[in-house]
């Protein structure tokens, strides 16, 4: 027996109806208005993804508050070739160590980066790579508070107990060209991966602006192009694009958590901060990381050779505060070391060029 054509009808829009909804997020969800009212300045959380993202967050090392810094020896007076911490009390530079092999190599132990025979010798590449990965960590604490304010990093911050971090980067590999077919240069397009949100925009967002120095801009601030304003080509637009794909994954958030969606090339708070961000992980690779690529090993390269490299996931891992804000790194005074004076004076004046300077014209939406 057949069933009325009414039931069927109403089974059709039923099945329409859950094909629709199917692509939604079912409620509650949670909206913070943070910026004017009337300009789509919301930040929308689904609790059950928050939730989520918590559980699966590793549990962070018990953490031991230091020891009264009490007159005594230091390590580099104790122990031989200690090139970054000599200046910390011996008990305290014990603590770093045990703190270090804990968020880095919990399974490997100190050998992981030491020869258990000699712990003064630098035999391994991993003790090379840690020593100056500390000096990063300082430069990070001491040198860009306009990023990470008073939070910090750690060694953890990154590895989470793991040797590698797991968010890490390298250069795409250059894909032949067919020269059968009539497709040219691809531009580094088309490929659908994770770093871009699986879209057609360049996959490799980093490089140019991570590791490069391209600047970023998609559009004049004003209604028309000014005479001293260059044009910035499509192919530029994709790639800023492609970067801010990687930033909003990265750190777990959308467009309007950094911009005006009323008025985008307006410089309000958290736009800042992602600002000196890039700055700091361009830094970091350029400074730091990239000069370590011959201490690795080849099984440690990338497709292209080269090291791996941080971004903005490394530290944030889809949070937009790393860790959910834990600060940790105040317990550790050996990864807090004041910046080199030349290094402070170059800060300082980069920050002065910064759009730091045009948060006062925020208070009026559309202002540049």
């Amino acid at each position: 027996m057949s069933r009325p054509a009414s039931f069927r009808a109403i089974l059709a829009l039923g099945v329409a109806a859950t094909l629709l909804l199917a692509g939604c997020e079912r409620p509650p969800v949670t909206t913070t208005q943070q910026g004017y009212r009337g300009t789509a300045m919301q930040s929308t959380v689904n609790p059950r993804i928050a939730a989520a993202q918590q559980a699966a967050r590793p549990e962070a090392p018990v953490d031991i508050p230091a020891p009264p810094d009490a007159p005594g020896p230091r390590a580099k007076d104790i122990y031989q070739n200690v090139k970054v911490l000599g200046d910390l009390g011996v008990a305290d530079f014990v603590r770093h160590m045990n703190a270090i092999t804990q968020w880095v190599s919990p399974e490997e132990g100190c050998a992981y980066c030491h020869n258990p025979a000699n712990l003064a010798e630098d035999s391994k590449y991993t003790k090379i790579v840690a020593r100056r990965m500390l000096e990063m960590t300082q430069k990070v604490n001491g040198g860009w508070k306009a990023h990470v304010a008073e939070t910090g990093v750690t060694c953890y911050t990154c590895h989470r107990g793991k040797p590698v971090p797991e968010k890490v980067w390298f250069k795409a590999a250059t894909p032949k060209m067919n020269t059968n077919t009539f497709i040219g240069n691809d531009f580094g397009q088309n490929k659908a991966v994770g770093a871009v949100a699986l879209t057609s925009l360049p996959y490799d967002p980093y490089s140019p602006y991570l590791l490069g120095k391209e600047e970023i801009r998609v559009y004049s601030p004003g209604a028309l192009p000014q005479k001293d304003q260059p044009r910035a080509p499509i192919q530029t637009a994709e790639q800023s694009y492609a970067l801010m794909m990687h930033m909003s994954e990265g750190l777990g958030v959308n467009c309007t958590f950094c911009h005006n969606s009323q008025a985008f090339s307006q410089w309000i708070p958290k736009r800042v901060t992602a600002w000196h961000g890039i700055r700091m992980a361009r830094e970091l690779n350029h400074d730091y990381i990239v000069p370590l690529t011959s201490a690795f090993p080849a099984n440690r390269l990338g497709p292209a050779g080269d090291v791996a490299k941080v971004s903005c996931a490394t530290c944030h891992q889809g949070q937009n505060k790393p860790l959910g804000g834990l600060q940790q790194a105040k317990l550790y005074t050996g990864l807090h070391a004041a910046a080199p004076a030349d290094a402070a004076s170059a800060a300082a004046a980069a920050d002065a060029k910064a759009p730091a300077t045009k948060i006062a014209a925020a208070g009026k939406p559309g202002k540049n």
